[in-house]
């Protein structure tokens, strides 16, 4: 079981992203689970923004981000 954590860090909050997954003897996915937190400038807690388990989501929240810049984070809603 492997863990990646990627932190991106923006004007206003943070965005971390925690990826878990097991692969099998021949590289195959077995499981796979994505967290993503966001967390305010001098703040010390994070919040669970989303969750999934469809493998490459990580990567393809970076892509966006990369994209769009700032108004990427805006679709990830704070409560």
């Amino acid at each position: 079981m492997r863990q990646t954590i990627t932190k991106i860090r923006g004007l206003t909050v943070n965005v971390e992203i925690i990826e878990i997954h097991q692969s099998d003897a021949r590289g195959g996915v077995i499981w796979y689970h994505a967290a993503i937190y966001v967390q305010r400038h001098g703040s010390t807690k994070r919040k669970l923004v989303r969750k999934s388990r469809l493998p490459g989501a990580a990567a393809e929240l970076q892509k966006e981000i990369q994209r769009d810049g700032i108004q990427s984070f805006d679709r990830i809603t704070l409560r």
